[in-house]
């Protein structure tokens, strides 16, 4: 009979663990912790596909504590690989709550500020190392960090590593750690990339998968509402944001940084209250600042780039409101998954242009689910949209168009200029003549020439 797993005692966790996450109110383990720990717990490499806001974290967490059990020497011996500093960073947060009664010493390292700080923690001595793989290497190169010690390596959100080209340095950090070792590797989804890098960095894994890969949790109530320009969207935001009640804690979601700092402006105008930005541009401080006023609830709207999609674990986020379509579709189940965590409800909002309905069907394809539309509120006006955005809009249709049928020629296919047909055509009239006077004087010099050198073709006397 298959032993159940209905309290995390039921694990064998020792009691200073055990201890930890009755002060978080751990009660239940989730499908991915059940799953996954026994697994990890016995030595088996372990491949876990799995939503976001699912427990993944502490899934390969509290067994990498039970093995490493105590602090013991400098060197690492677990290391956990993270996309994004705004992940790590949380990693190491759990990290902290779940050995609050062990001496296990863990440092989190990422790029964006300077090392020095990084290094020092690293030297006093240090059982976990979390790290973003460019910071990783960067303080490997210089010295200052032994990996002979490692016995267990995770990659968290893999399928963000390959979206964000980390391939290369991954496989220079898997050069320079022992290859007698535990592999774990966590996703929300499984493109062909990650069952390569599977491939390629599991040992005969056991795979754990909870879900349909790339598929939302059941307690996020999903709509899309088709608005046909910016400016709208900005008004629709507005309206709905009005209901302070229901939209208590809110992460808006746009493409790019521009995007993010006009929307903010625009919030703070119509005084919704402090509103936190986070976008690459912004210093690794500011980030932090932000995100730590968004999960303490002294700010109710946050508005993000991409940069936070995997890096923001906030149990009481009411809505996720997502201005634009994700550029990398598979993100849209990471953006809907800051909301409805910890098996509480959620609401996720997508606002879609002509071009993006195109993808969006896409998503809805991924995640194998008709999002439900609403129509745009009454109240809720309809603006123009300007010539520029009606262009690229069209533009970006008529792309997507060649990429299905090349011989495609839309609204943006080139057009002959006349002024430039007529240049072309003297031009090859010009070519043509001076062809041909070539050819003439070729002619001419291959022809026997009269008279010529002095004294020749003279009559001798």
């Amino acid at each position: 009979m298959k032993e159940k797993y209905n309290t995390f005692e039921d694990f064998k966790l020792n009691r200073q663990i055990l201890n930890a996450l009755g002060d978080l109110n751990f009660q239940q383990p989730t499908g991915i912790q059940r799953k996954a720990i026994p697994l990890i717990s016995a030595g088996h490499d372990v491949l876990g596909i799995a939503q976001t806001g699912t427990g993944k974290t502490a899934a390969f967490v509290l067994p990498i504590l039970m093995k490493i059990k105590y602090a013991q020497g400098n060197d690492p011996r677990a290391l956990i690989l993270s996309p994004t500093r705004e992940l790590a960073m949380q990693i190491g947060k759990h990290i902290e709550q779940f050995a609050k009664y062990l001496d296990i010493r863990h440092t989190v390292v990422y790029g964006g500020i300077g090392p020095k700080t990084q290094i020092e923690e690293i030297e006093k001595g240090v059982d976990i190392v979390v790290a973003t793989p460019g910071r990783f290497m960067d303080i490997y190169l210089k010295g200052k960090l032994n990996t002979k010690m490692l016995n267990t390596m995770v990659l968290d959100e893999a399928d963000k590593m390959m979206d964000m080209g980390f391939m290369p340095q991954i496989r220079r950090i898997l050069e320079v750690i022992p290859t007698k070792r535990q592999n774990l590797l966590f996703s929300a989804t499984f493109p062909p990339r990650v069952e390569e890098l599977s491939h390629e960095f599991l040992e005969f894994p056991e795979k754990i998968e909870i879900a349909p890969q790339a598929t939302t949790t059941e307690t996020i109530d999903q709509y899309v509402c088709k608005v046909p320009n910016f400016r709208t969207k900005i008004n629709l935001l507005e309206h709905l944001l009005k209901d302070t009640e229901r939209f208590s804690r809110v992460i808006v979601f746009v493409n790019t940084r521009t995007h993010a700092d006009n929307v903010s402006k625009f919030l703070e105008r119509k005084a919704e209250g402090k509103i936190r930005v986070i976008h690459a541009n912004k210093g690794q401080n500011a980030r932090t600042n932000a995100l730590e006023e968004f999960k303490n609830g002294d700010i109710r709207i946050l508005v993000t780039t991409d940069v936070s999609s995997r890096g923001i674990d906030v149990s009481d986020v009411s809505h996720v409101i997502n201005m634009d379509v994700p550029p990398i579709l598979s993100d849209y189940v990471h953006r809907v998954g800051r909301t409805g965590r910890a098996k509480k409800s959620g609401e996720a909002f997508s606002f879609i242009n002509e071009y993006e309905e195109i993808q969006f069907r896409k998503i809805e394809k991924l995640i194998q689910k008709n999002i439900e539309e609403l129509k745009i509120p009454e109240e809720v006006t309809i603006a123009k949209t300007d010539f520029q955005e009606q262009q690229d809009i069209a533009r970006a249709i008529d792309d997507y168009k060649k990429k299905l049928d090349p011989t495609y020629k839309g609204a943006f296919h080139e057009k002959k200029n006349p002024k430039k047909k007529k240049e072309e055509k003297l031009s090859k009239k010009a070519k043509q003549l001076y062809g041909a006077a070539v050819n003439s004087k070729s002619a001419s010099d291959r022809r026997p020439k009269k008279g010529g050198a002095k004294g020749r073709g003279k009559k001798r006397r």
